[in-house]
């Protein structure tokens, strides 16, 4: 993998985006399940997502 290189006067910034209120709850649910048990907790892909859609 190479390094990507900003062209001259072109500033490059990615902020990372907001979670949603059900990731949110998503990522509490898998860290307490964690927390208690130890294992790992499987997710599923509940929101598909469409080509051309922006999440």
């Amino acid at each position: 993998m190479g390094l990507v290189r900003e062209p001259e006067g072109v500033d490059f910034v990615v902020d990372p985006r907001p979670l949603k209120d059900w990731e949110k709850k998503q990522i509490s649910d898998i860290i307490a399940h964690y927390k208690k048990t130890g294992e790992i907790k499987k997710i599923s892909a509940s929101k598909k997502i469409k080509k051309g859609q922006t999440v």
